[in-house]
């Protein structure tokens, strides 16, 4: 990649696609791909300087996770004595960064950068990243309004994905033509196939639908993408293609059909920001009874209303249940909103379409932190982020009511559960975890690391004194629910992680390295709630 105007490499292979397939967008595209590098520039300078990455000798991170308060700076200084300097940048901020410094040298793409740097294990990063700017770019040329307000509009209007993750849009083995027909920000109806497979040969969750049975078979809906690219490999082939139209939600491989039924979480096998999007079995497995033990946990307490997962199944394919041909169905959006178009995932949420920030956030604060707290001490930690938690508004557009939605990555403390007196469902081991360090680090990085901090820096626009009255807001409401809850050893210890000095929050960049472990990684983050007492 070279420095300056010229596209890299991703960037000039996305335009050449788009110059074949959708010739009127290339202007559009050349015109975002700036700001698209300096949005994912601004992510990544913000996991160079709070992360502890391998090849860095003095950051803000490496200093955090020694448990001293970490100085103010923008400079990251390398293993080798070089020197990346930028602007200040805290961990919940957001907003572009144009250009960084490494000793001297300005740098605007970052995946030019971070090949210049040299971490150790970045060189699949380092193609991500160009993946990420080029489809992010994409993305923002082919954004338009859309005022229909439905549900599915309000998902759709999420452009730059995750707000702080520097593989926000990272696509790898999805063309140009693919996205435009089936990423979300480009509101497509995307026409599902069905597989059909003998029932015997399934792993089944939950009662399966008439609707998608042919006699002693089951028919699977399936992307068309997987149907492409995997479902060969595996040596199966749609029995009907196109049979179900649906509209793409945030996670893109969760669709709404067009017929108002039950959302359907498809398999779609390929990296998308960080993770790949297939369905495991024992995720089939934990479906239905992970959503029968969080529905009546969070009616017992107060909480969000959960999205449940009513079926689940996975095939079999060379031998065992894949991942690659396997799907959920969950409740659709309408059974916790009704006819209601406003409600909208969290992170849709724009400074934009809110006329008192302050009074919008100290509404949510009062919903999500008592409802979050009280599942907290019952034994379940959700893992609510911005596209987890929907948000139901009121005629004044303010928050009213709360729902939770994809169950997979919650924790529960066995003992937490036994003492209220719910026994543990037969779910997967990954999820019980009795170690209150892992339950905060499940919920306060999710809510207060992202969820929070990306309303109080968007709401805030980068006025410091502004940002210091917000989280006073949440502050003061996580105060509050804490007093409405009993005085329980539990409690306690919750209370005091929420407002330690730090908080743990999962590493996006560390974790994306070849020479990190699978799995979350998780790291120290100044407290923004420590630092408002």
């Amino acid at each position: 990649m070279k420095i300056g105007g010229i596209m890299g490499r991703g960037e000039s292979e996305f335009a050449a696609e788009l110059a074949a397939v959708r010739p009127a967008l290339s202007a559009a595209y050349a015109a975002a791909v700036p700001g698209a590098r300096a949005a994912v520039l601004g992510r990544l300078w913000r996991s160079l300087l709070h992360e502890p990455l391998p090849g860095i000798a003095t950051s803000l991170g490496h200093t955090a996770q020694h448990g001293c308060p970490p100085p103010e700076g923008s400079e990251v200084v390398l293993a080798d004595g070089r020197r990346l300097r930028g602007p200040e940048r805290r961990p919940h901020d957001l907003g572009e960064v144009p250009v960084l410094w490494l000793d001297g040298t300005p740098y605007r793409e970052p995946a030019a950068l971070l090949a210049a740097l040299g971490l150790p294990g970045s060189a699949r990063l380092t193609a991500d990243l160009a993946n990420s700017v080029a489809s992010l770019a994409l993305s923002r040329a082919n954004a338009r309004a859309d005022r229909r307000h439905t549900p599915e509009d309000h998902e759709q209007d999420v452009v730059d994905g995750h707000p702080y993750h520097p593989c926000c849009r990272n696509r790898p083995g999805v063309s140009v033509a693919e996205q435009l027909a089936y990423m979300p920000e480009h509101r497509p109806v995307v026409a599902l196939d069905l597989v059909a497979v003998p029932a015997a040969d399934c792993l089944v969750s939950g009662p399966w639908p008439d609707a998608l049975t042919d006699g002693d078979r089951l028919l699977l809906p399936v992307h068309p993408w997987q149907s492409e690219h995997v479902l060969p490999d595996l040596g199966v082939r749609p029995y009907r293609k196109g049979a179900i139209p649906a509209r793409p939600l945030m996670s893109v491989r969760t669709l709404a059909p067009l017929d108002g039924g039950p959302h359907l979480k498809t398999a779609f096998t390929t990296r998308m920001t960080s993770a790949v999007r297939d369905i495991s079995p024992g995720s089939i497995r934990d479906c239905v009874p992970l959503s029968d033990l969080l529905a009546e946990l969070s009616r017992r307490a107060g909480g969000p209303r959960v999205i449940r997962y009513l079926a689940g199944a996975a095939a079999t394919a060379k031998g065992e249940f894949s991942a690659d041909l396997a799907v959920m169905l969950r409740e659709p959006t309408r059974a916790f909103a009704g006819n209601s178009a406003d409600v909208l995932p969290v992170a849709a949420v724009t400074p934009g379409a809110v006329d008192d920030p302050a009074a919008w956030l100290a509404a949510f604060a009062r919903l999500a932190l008592p409802a979050a707290l009280r599942l907290l001490a019952a034994g379940a930690a959700l893992e609510a982020h911005g596209q987890n938690l929907l948000v139901l508004l009121d005629g004044r557009g303010r928050p009213a009511r709360l729902a939770y939605r994809d169950l997979a990555d919650v924790r529960l403390s066995p003992a937490r559960l036994a003492r209220h007196g719910v026994e543990v469902p037969p779910v997967a081991a990954r999820l019980l975890h009795d170690d209150p360090g892992v339950l905060h680090a499940k919920l306060y990085g999710s809510l207060v690391g992202t969820t929070f901090g990306g309303l109080v820096a968007g709401f805030s626009g980068g006025d410091r004194d502004a940002e210091a009255g917000l989280w006073r807001i949440v502050r003061d409401a996580a105060r509050e629910a804490f007093d409405g809850l009993p005085c329980h050893p539990d409690v306690r210890a919750d209370r005091e992680a929420l407002f330690a000095p730090y908080l743990m929050v999962k590493a996006h960049l560390l974790a994306q390295l070849d020479c990190t472990p699978p799995g979350d990684n998780w790291i120290k983050l100044p407290n923004p709630l420590f630092a408002s007492l």
